[in-house]
């Protein structure tokens, strides 16, 4: 992203997985494209890092301990302050009622893992210019 003087802004994403290996590769992949990376390990700690900072994306996965994907998208979606925030979900699931659900909930997009970091790059890119 460039800012109005054409500075590049770093942009700041909160990744949201119970896995450490998944957070370290998407922060691996994102980190390498400029971004700043913050990382959370299920979603009721999603929800209080996206409550204490503010970012331009999120990325979480569906099934965490603790909370999952879908109710903390619930919760971060019934807040003004994170209504528009992109959210994509990355998760192993694939199923089309899960998918429905997370639409319903206020997903943006759909990654299903194993991830390619170029094809995550490529949406990070794409969900932060519109």
């Amino acid at each position: 992203m460039v800012g109005a003087t054409g500075v590049p802004v770093m942009t700041s994403i909160l990744t949201v997985d119970d896995s450490a290996s998944i957070r370290q590769a998407i922060k691996i992949a994102l980190s390498g494209e400029g971004h700043s990376v913050v990382e959370a390990g299920n979603g009721a700690e999603g929800v209080a890092k996206a409550d204490a900072g503010a970012f331009s994306l999120i990325i979480t996965d569906l099934n965490m301990p603790v909370m999952d994907g879908l109710t903390m998208i619930r919760q971060l979606r019934a807040k003004p302050a994170h209504a528009g925030v992109p959210i994509i979900f990355l998760t192993t699931e694939s199923d089309a009622d899960i998918k429905a659900q997370a639409k319903a909930a206020g997903a943006t997009g759909w990654l299903t893992k194993p991830f390619d970091p170029e094809q995550l790059v490529r949406i990070v890119k794409k969900v932060l210019a519109s």
